[in-house]
């Protein structure tokens, strides 16, 4: 029997997002430090790396915004489907006894109509 202990799914993900994370920030001092060698002041190198962190989270947010909407129309298209009685017969138009129309399939007239009105 072994003694050693195995990780968990749990604790493998954490470690890849930990490397991930320490992957990111390398890049980004990288990135930091090749602006400032260039000539860019420090202070305005920090501002621009977080321009870019800003922009990208503005365009996750409005990515999000619209998968969210698109969902929710999704949804209530789905919910309007479910509750629609599509073997119910539907009322429709046609001449019937009293001129042109809309008829419900009983056969009784369901829009406004003046008998003495038609010509």
């Amino acid at each position: 029997m072994s003694t050693r202990t195995r990780i968990s799914n749990a604790e493998r993900f954490g470690r890849c997002l930990g490397r991930r994370w320490r992957a990111y920030v390398r890049r980004e001092r990288r990135v930091s430090g090749w602006l400032i060698a260039q000539g860019v002041p420090t202070p305005a190198a920090a501002v621009l790396i977080w321009g870019v962190k800003l922009a990208v989270l503005a365009v996750l947010l409005y990515t999000a915004f619209w998968l969210a909407l698109l969902l929710v129309f999704g949804v209530a298209a789905a919910w309007v489907a479910r509750n629609t009685n599509w073997n119910e017969p539907q009322p429709e138009w046609r001449s019937g006894n009293l001129g042109f129309g809309l008829y419900h399939p009983d056969g009784s007239r369901i829009d406004p109509h003046d008998p003495n009105d038609e010509m």
